[in-house]
């Protein structure tokens, strides 16, 4: 396996991906490669900085620029062909690696994908997948930001590439696959969900219905369909919130002898608490839909996190997933849905 990783997008980048990287080369067992690309000197310097010795599992593929944040993507990802992500995604392309993680703008990685690398047959819009933790495995949820506006039939295809994910990845037999919305009746709900939820309802999924802000961290449902919009803000209020949380335990121990003790006995838990909690240990989330594997990570993702989404990219490959998504879209015949 081969995983290319833009070195120059994520917040600290390039040490946090160079660290990331070798990382997973560490890993005398795994048999994969690393693509590292950006500005190579620069990435060069910093593999002298950390004391990295030559290792052919690793190479980097130079790349004169960078998108920036605040940039208008669309125009940049056409403009900037020589951008680290534009030459990561050709380098997907042209079968040089088989799969690719950016930890740069969400916006520039969808718009690198499409322009490059094109949906997958009868894929109507991508969709980011994220993890969710809870007491049942956790859920896989999408659009979590890649579409902003959207339309039923973009919320069937999220379902079915959703549930294709959380069989192959998540190994759930028959995903649950519920609709947010703001109440469990089906007339519940803006004209998108109540609209897409008959077009759920009438396919082959395992559609469970409405879910409820509240039942996606209860096991609700092992997929969990909106657009996009609404998506990226469950997860910003989701990591939020798991971040207060941990924050919350750290002051309440404080200073006191008594808590300090407690919380020495409490380590274990608190140390796996904190583990199901950290979107880190999860790396980065999938772009599915598009004619590659792509892993979009956090932009203040540490090295800890571009290392698992390196792992994340390796399995998804694999997998196979984009074949299967691909092979049920077509057997759906869901290019036929309205809208």
């Amino acid at each position: 396996m081969r995983i290319v990783v833009d070195a120059m997008g994520g917040d600290g980048a390039p040490a946090i991906e160079v660290a990331g990287a070798v990382d997973v080369l560490r890993d005398a067992d795994l048999k994969a490669e690393v693509i590292l690309v950006g500005d190579e000197a620069v990435l060069r310097a910093e593999l002298k900085r950390i004391g990295f010795h030559d290792d052919r599992r690793l190479s980097i593929v130079h790349a004169s620029e960078r998108i920036e944040a605040g940039e208008d993507v669309a125009r940049q990802v056409r403009r900037k062909k020589d951008s680290s992500i534009s030459v990561a995604t050709r380098l997907l392309k042209d079968g040089r690696a088989d799969g690719l993680v950016s930890a740069g703008s969400t916006g520039a990685v969808v718009a690198s994908s499409l322009l490059t690398l094109g949906r997958i047959r009868g894929v109507r819009r991508p969709a980011i997948a994220t993890f969710l933790p809870s007491p049942t495995g956790g859920a896989v949820l999408l659009d979590a930001g890649a579409n902003s506006d959207c339309t039923p039939a973009h919320l069937l295809q999220f379902g079915v590439m959703g549930s294709i994910y959380a069989r192959c990845v998540m190994g759930r037999d028959n995903p649950k696959v519920g609709l947010l919305n703001i109440g469990e009746e089906s007339s519940k709900g803006n004209k998108l969900v109540q609209t897409s939820y008959p077009l759920l309802e009438a396919s082959p999924l395992n559609f469970v219905g409405n879910v409820e802000g509240r039942d996606v961290f209860h096991g609700g449902a092992d997929v969990v369909v909106c657009d996009g919009f609404v998506g990226n803000v469950v997860l910003k209020f989701s990591e939020s919130v798991m971040h207060l949380i941990m924050r919350l335990i750290r002051e309440e121990i404080g200073d006191d002898l008594r808590h300090r003790l407690g919380g020495l006995l409490m380590k274990p838990v608190f140390r796996s608490l904190s583990q199901q909690l950290d979107y880190e240990e999860y790396g980065g989330a999938p772009l599915l839909g598009v004619n590659g594997v792509v892993i979009i990570s956090h932009g203040s993702s540490s090295a800890k996190a571009i290392k698992n989404a390196i792992h994340v990219a390796i399995r998804f490959a694999q997998e196979g997933i984009n074949d299967h998504i691909q092979t049920e879209l077509q057997g759906q015949d869901l290019e036929q849905v309205p809208g």
